[in-house]
C-alpha cells in the first residue's frame, strides 16, 4: 500500500531537515517533493521569484506520483488548504496518509531560526508571512488536516531533541503524550479563532 507522508510545521520549524532524516532512513521513502528546494534550482539566487512556479511544479509531481502509486513525502506549512484535497485524492486512490507536525512555541521563535537560516546562507521567509502562516497552519491543522490523516503526530520542536506531543488518526484513539504543550497548541488555535472574530 502506498504512502503519502506530510511533514509539516511553520517555517523554521526543522521540516526540511527532519525530512532528510526521517524518509529514507527512518521511513523508507525516497521520493520528497519539497517547493522551496524546486524554486532553489529554478531561480537559486532569489528562490522567492520562483515560488508560484516552483508550486504549480510541486502539485503536478505530487499528482504524477499518486498515478504512479508511489510512496513519497511532500513538505508543507499547512497555511493553505491545498493539501488538504491532495489528500483525500491520495486516500481515494488506496494511499495511507501521515502527517508528522514540528510545532514551535512561538511565531518569535520561528523567526528567529529562519534569521539563522539566512546567515547559513539558507532561503528568507517575511516576518509577517511566518506569523501569518504560523496561525493558519495550527488552525488548519485541527480544522483540516488531524481529521483526515490516517495517522498524525505533533512534535514539540522548540528545544532538542524534539518531544513528541499528541497521536492519532482517522481510526486512531488520540493520545495525548504532553498535556501542557498540548493545551498551549490549542489555546493558540482558539485563541486565533477569536482574534478573527473581533
Amino acid at each position: 500500500m502506498p504512502r503519502l507522508f506530510i511533514i509539516a510545521g511553520c517555517n523554521g520549524a526543522g521540516k526540511t531537515t527532519a525530512s532528510y532524516t526521517l524518509l529514507p532512513e527512518l521511513l523508507n521513502c525516497e521520493d520528497y517533493v519539497n517547493s522551496d528546494e524546486i524554486a532553489k534550482g529554478l531561480s537559486p539566487f532569489r528562490p522567492s521569484l520562483a515560488a508560484i512556479k516552483a508550486s504549480k511544479i510541486m502539485m503536478e509531481r505530487i499528482h504524477e506520483l499518486i498515478a504512479e502509486r508511489k510512496s513519497f513525502g511532500v513538505e508543507s506549512t499547512l497555511s493553505t488548504r491545498t493539501l488538504a484535497k491532495t489528500v483525500v485524492e491520495a486516500q481515494n486512490k488506496g494511499y495511507k496518509v501521515n502527517l508528522v507536525f514540528f510545532w514551535l512555541r512561538m511565531p518569535e521563535l520561528a523567526i528567529e531560526r529562519v534569521k539563522l537560516r539566512v546567515q547559513s546562507g539558507g532561503h528568507d521567509v517575511p516576518e509577517e508571512t511566518i506569523r501569518r502562516r504560523y496561525g493558519l497552519g495550527i488552525d488548519n491543522l485541527f480544522k483540516l488536516y488531524m481529521p483526515i490523516c490516517d495517522y498524525w503526530m505533533i512534535l514539540d520542536n522548540s528545544n532538542t531533541p524534539s518531544k513528541l506531543v499528541a497521536e492519532g488518526g482517522t481510526n486512531i484513539v488520540t493520545k495525548i503524550h504532553d498535556k501542557t504543550v498540548y493545551n498551549l497548541i490549542l489555546d493558540y488555535e482558539r485563541t486565533r479563532d477569536q482574534r478573527l472574530e473581533g
